[in-house]
């Protein structure tokens, strides 16, 4: 079988048969998020939304190219290296950490990570899913990126699928005609409305207002400008949670694939795979 082999930074760590998935990661460029008082908020990645689903897809002999809008090194939120979210197991998150520490994706000298601009310019074409983990960060410039919405629109078009998980499926709202006037007018009212949305009338799920409202003490005070179901509400989708809080919960609508919250990154992960191998 011929072999593809896939090079970040100067490491090989990839190595797929000819009919591997082509599977791009979408991370923010921010390592902070403002609050709707103006203070700022250290953040990035979440380590499991990330790291648990590029194992699965490393395992599974796929291709993965990471990349955000301006081709920053991302950070990792600090607060998200806990082995709760690995099933309680340190082994597992150590396991996942070498990983990361592996692909370099946080150094800044070294990190494989290149822009959505790049992107486009070796084609949407050559890559068969996208995948957006969670963590505050993607709040803050993924919501709004024109890039960001660029490649949404024609993954859409082209019905390729698209998976986002926790505070990831934000990223969605990109897609709007004008984001960035209607996230401004959201942090004004939570109830603003919007229209021409791709996925209006998509069934998803993203991290809940009761898991916000849950965790809020993390802001020390502070609170979001909005929350992603009010964001994704608003535009138009049909939000649906978990019955409970912290449960793990994907919902599955045409391309999309959403996962509530941390608990629901592998499941995630598993059922993007699943696609990729039904359609290849």
């Amino acid at each position: 079988m011929k072999k593809s082999v896939l090079l970040l930074s100067a490491l090989l760590v990839v190595s797929s048969g000819a009919d591997a998935a082509r599977i791009l990661v979408v991370l923010s460029d921010s390592n902070t998020l403002q609050l709707r008082d103006g203070r700022t908020h250290p953040t990035g990645f979440y380590l499991n939304e990330l790291m648990q689903p590029v194992k699965m897809f490393i395992d599974a002999g796929d291709t993965v190219t990471f990349a955000t809008p301006l081709g920053k090194a991302p950070t990792m939120d600090p607060q998200s290296v806990n082995a709760q979210d690995f099933g309680g197991s340190q082994a597992s998150l150590e396991t996942h950490m070498k990983l990361l520490e592996k692909l370099q994706l946080t150094s800044p000298l070294h990190s494989p990570v290149i822009s959505l601009s790049r992107v486009e310019q070796i084609g949407y074409n050559q890559f068969d899913a996208v995948f957006v983990p969670g963590g505050h960060a993607p709040m803050q410039d993924l919501s709004v990126s024109p890039e960001m919405g660029k490649l949404l629109k024609a993954f859409h078009q082209a019905g390729k699928p698209t998976a986002l998980v926790c505070h990831g499926p934000i990223a969605l709202i990109s897609a709007l005609p004008d984001a960035t006037d209607y996230t401004r007018k959201l942090e004004q009212n939570s109830a603003t409305k919007a229209s021409g949305w791709i996925y209006a009338g998509y069934r998803l799920t993203a991290f809940s207002d009761r898991e916000e409202a849950a965790s809020k003490g993390i802001f020390a005070g502070g609170q979001l400008k909005f929350t992603p179901q009010e964001a994704l509400t608003g535009a138009g989708a049909e939000y649906q949670a978990a019955p409970e809080k912290w449960q793990s919960h994907v919902v599955e609508d045409r391309e999309l694939i959403t996962g509530q919250n941390p608990a629901s990154a592998s499941a995630v992960g598993a059922a993007l795979l699943k696609r990729l191998a039904n359609t290849h």
